[in-house]
C-alpha cells in the first residue's frame, strides 16, 4: 500500500520542476493562513457582501495564476488551465447547492459554517490529490484510460440532464444512516466544537461523542468525492498534466468556501445551471472523439475554441437561469 501511494504521488509531481509545485503550495498554505488568522481570526457570520468580496479576490488569483502558467508553460498550457479552472468552478457551484442542503438538514448557524467549509477544502487538497495521482497513473500506462473517461462524462452528462429536477435528500443517505447506527453522535451541537466528551448512556461511563458538526464536515467531503468522481475525468480530457490539472481544481475550489455564502442565498436563481453544467460535460467528453474522427492537428481539440465553446455554455445557463427566475427576485425586491 505504501508503495501504491508512492507510485500514485510520484505521478502526480512528475513532469513539472520542483520549484512551480513549491510556489504553488506555497501560495495555498499562505492564503488558508491568512483565511483563517487575520480574515477569519474572530468568528463571525459572513455576509453576502463579504462573500462576494472574498470570492472576487480567490478568482482573480486564480486567474493570476493561470497568466502565470502561460507564460512559463506556454499559451496551450494557459488555456487548458484557464479552460480546467472555469469548468472545476463551475462543477464546484453544483456542489454549493448539495452543500447548502447539508447545512440545511443539520442546522448549522451560518455561524459555524465557515468552520466546516475550512477543514473540508483540506481534506479536499489531500483526497483531489490522490484521486489525480491516481488518474495520471492510469493514463500513463494506458492511454485508452481517457476514451474511458470520455465515455464515462458522456454518460454522466445525460444523466445529469435527465435528473436535474430531483432533489438530493440528506436524509436517505446510506453514509449518513451507516454513522448514526455505528457511531457516537450527539443529538445537538456544542458550539463550535467538532468533538465532545460526555456520558454514554450505554455504559454510563465517560466516552468520545461526535457533534452534528462534525457529522456535517463527513457528508461535506463525502459530497466532494461524489462530485470529484465527475470533475476529475472532465479536467484529464482536457489535458492530461497533473501540474495543471491538480492546481485548477485546487484554486477553483479554494473560493468555494467564499462564494458559498453567497449563493446559498440565491441558489434558485441558478436553477438551470446543471442544464448547462450537463451539456458542458457531454462536450468535454465528446472533444476526444472528435479530435480522433476529424483527425485534428496533434490529435488533440484547440485550446482555444475549447475554451470559447466552455464559456458559450455556462453564460447561456447561468443566463437562461436569471432570466427564467427573473420574478422570484422582483418578488424579492
Amino acid at each position: 500500500m505504501p508503495e501504491l501511494l508512492s507510485g500514485v504521488l510520484g505521478n502526480l509531481w512528475l513532469g513539472t520542476p520542483v520549484w512551480m509545485w513549491l510556489t504553488f503550495l506555497g501560495i495555498v498554505v499562505t492564503l488558508l493562513a491568512v483565511d483563517l488568522g487575520i480574515v477569519h481570526k474572530d468568528q463571525h457570520e459572513i455576509g453576502v457582501k463579504e462573500s462576494l468580496a472574498l470570492s472576487a479576490v480567490y478568482i482573480t488569483l486564480g486567474l493570476a495564476f493561470g497568466g502565470w502558467i502561460w507564460w512559463q508553460m506556454g499559451s496551450e498550457a494557459g488555456a487548458a488551465y484557464v479552460t480546467g479552472f472555469v469548468v472545476e468552478k463551475s462543477l464546484a457551484m453544483d456542489n454549493v447547492f448539495v452543500i447548502a442542503m447539508i447545512f440545511s438538514y443539520f442546522a448549522i448557524p451560518r455561524l459555524y459554517q465557515h468552520r466546516v467549509l475550512f477543514w473540508g477544502i483540506l481534506g479536499v487538497i489531500v483526497l483531489r490529490g490522490i484521486m489525480i495521482g491516481a488518474g495520471a497513473t492510469l493514463v500513463a500506462e494506458f492511454s485508452w484510460v481517457l476514451y474511458l473517461f470520455a465515455a464515462f462524462l458522456i454518460l454522466t452528462g445525460i444523466k445529469m440532464w435527465l435528473s436535474a429536477e430531483e432533489e438530493y435528500s440528506v436524509g436517505d443517505s446510506k453514509l449518513l444512516k451507516f454513522f448514526r447506527r455505528h457511531l457516537r453522535v450527539t443529538d445537538q451541537l456544542h458550539g463550535d466544537k467538532f468533538w465532545v466528551r460526555q456520558t454514554d448512556p450505554k455504559t454510563g461511563k465517560m466516552a468520545l461523542f461526535m457533534t452534528p458538526l462534525m457529522l456535517t464536515l463527513l457528508m461535506v467531503e463525502f459530497a466532494d468525492v461524489i462530485f470529484a468522481v465527475d470533475s476529475v475525468p472532465a479536467i484529464f480530457a482536457i489535458t492530461t498534466d497533473p501540474f495543471i490539472v491538480y492546481t485548477s481544481n485546487i484554486f477553483a475550489v479554494l473560493g468555494l468556501r467564499a462564494l458559498y455564502f453567497a449563493l446559498a442565498a440565491m441558489v434558485h436563481r441558478f436553477h438551470y445551471l446543471k442544464y448547462a453544467l450537463s451539456v458542458l460535460l457531454v462536450f468535454i467528453g465528446s472533444k476526444i472523439f472528435i479530435a480522433d474522427l476529424v483527425d485534428m492537428p496533434g490529435g488533440k481539440f484547440p485550446p482555444s475554441v475549447s475554451l470559447a465553446i466552455t464559456f458559450a455554455i455556462l453564460a447561456a445557463g447561468v443566463g437562461y437561469s436569471l432570466w427564467k427566475t427573473r420574478s422570484d427576485r422582483i418578488a424579492a425586491e
